[in-house]
């Protein structure tokens, strides 16, 4: 994952709350699970997704909806499986 994050077309979307992404974050754009429907424009421009959040849940579920919309259909979507809590293992 870490080469895939290197890439200028790759963006980070940190789905957890803003007092969660503004206490501890990974970077990215943080764009809350109950607002990802309605800011999904600006993940337009990128090719790669990686969706992350606490423990894996919120981001699946992201990723999930992300898969239901055309404009969506090229991108390659990935979710941080066990999430942050995970990756720190």
């Amino acid at each position: 994952m870490e080469s895939l994050v290197m890439e200028p077309e790759t963006v980070i979307v940190d789905v957890r709350d803003e007092w969660e992404f503004e206490e501890f974050n990974i970077g990215g754009l943080n764009i809350p699970l109950a607002e990802i429907r309605s800011k999904r424009h600006y993940l337009l421009p990128y090719d790669n997704v990686i969706v992350v959040c606490t423990n894996g849940v919120r981001s699946r579920v992201a990723v999930k909806d992300f898969c239901r919309h055309p404009e969506m259909e090229e991108k390659q979507l990935y979710h941080l499986k066990g999430g942050i809590l995970g990756a720190e293992e």
